[in-house]
């Protein structure tokens, strides 16, 4: 078997913790499993930037390009609120997904059935919740420009953020939900502001016509964000597959991931175009939640999200689809056994840290196997 090149980057925070559970399962399915993976580390963000004064080095971009799959932690903290603009934690992350050019961005917000109560909605809403929001993650105002702070004198400043998009970024966003959408229940809702904004009129006509070039069996609806907002804490379940811009879609996202209990809990996958030669594509893979400076080094960050992570990684890059799905599984077995880390703890269930969440799934994850 040809190995699986991955490449690591824990980063800043909690980052690191969550990556030492994700090691030991790819231990476990290299040796007992002859997964091939053949890992490399590297450094990004902060830790990048007090190592040589970047928030990612070349040669580590040049490993992240090499890799078929990056594995990514988190990065930021207040050790580095006054670092220069460029070189911030988070514009490593930017620059990953620009160079990559990793256009989609998913996100799935999922409630299991055993955190239904966790969530700060009703359990009736949220319970079964399966979400799929696929955000534009290489255009509009984050990478746009002009992209400018100006002096204009006597004490005023004018701050510029663009927003900018093209037809082919949009078409192959939206083709992407409408053929994920296949897999789940058929159903995409769009959501733009064509009301005020004139990328949302473009966005809106693009979305529309690629539905009408060969993806008409797949129910479109649209929606504007603020409105597709309240919805989400209104009614969720009545969303399948949700697709929109940078923007927003960093935001909706976020919305939706607090609906499952915890940002603790949910991965995401960052994909780019299918080369022209293998079909591959370049992906990264990390989890929803932030750094979490607060509670880095503790041994108290729930590793489930960046595990999750690990199993979307071996369903979208490497086509391990009976492992991911019994990844999955093992998740569910050990929230459904009463373990909790402390951000998604509750009466009656018994907290465990980080490493023993980590180990109580790769034993689920073993039994599985069985």
């Amino acid at each position: 078997m040809a190995n699986r090149k991955l490449f690591l980057l824990p980063g800043d925070g909690i980052g690191p913790e969550a990556f030492d559970e994700v090691r030991k399962i790819l231990d476990y399915m290299n040796d007992e499993e002859g997964a091939g993976f053949e890992t490399d580390e590297g450094l990004v963000g902060g830790a990048a930037y007090d190592s040589h004064g970047e928030s990612i080095s070349d040669a580590d971009m040049e490993k992240a390009m090499a890799a078929d799959a990056v594995l990514f932690g988190a990065v930021g903290g207040p050790k580095w609120d006054d670092v220069p603009y460029d070189q911030r934690p988070e514009a490593g992350l930017l620059r990953l997904r620009k160079d990559m050019q990793l256009f989609a961005n998913l996100r799935p917000a999922i409630c299991y059935p055993a955190l239904a109560n966790s969530s700060s909605l009703k359990k009736e809403l949220v319970e079964g919740l399966d979400i799929l929001i696929l955000r534009e993650l290489t255009g509009g105002v984050y990478f746009g420009d002009p992209k400018t702070i100006t002096d204009l004198g006597n004490g005023q400043k004018r701050a510029i953020d663009t927003q900018v998009y093209d037809t082919y970024e949009i078409e192959r966003i939206s083709a992407m939900a409408f053929e994920l959408a296949r897999t789940r229940s058929n159903r995409v809702c769009s959501m733009e502001k064509r009301n005020v904004m004139k990328s949302g009129v473009l966005w809106n006509e693009v979305v529309t016509e690629t539905h009408k070039r060969g993806f008409e069996d797949v129910e479109l609806s649209h929606m504007l964000a603020d409105a597709g907002g309240m919805q989400l804490v209104r009614a969720p379940k009545q969303f399948d597959v949700i697709v929109t811009d940078n923007l927003f879609g960093d935001m909706l996202s976020d919305v939706a991931a607090m609906l499952t209990g915890s940002l603790g809990m949910l991965p995401s996958a960052s994909l780019g175009a299918p080369d022209g030669v293998t079909g591959k594509r370049k992906a990264m893979y990390e989890p929803v939640h932030g750094s979490a400076p607060d509670i880095a080094g503790q041994g108290i960050a729930n590793p489930i999200a960046m595990i999750a992570s690990l199993a979307m990684c071996l369903r979208y890059s490497f086509e391990m689809i009976a492992e991911a799905d019994r990844l999955e599984a093992a998740i569910a077995k050990v929230l459904d056994d009463g373990l909790r880390t402390g951000d998604i703890m509750s009466d009656g269930m018994q907290q465990v840290g980080t490493t023993e969440m980590g180990a109580a799934v790769l034993e689920a994850y073993k039994a599985a196997a069985a």
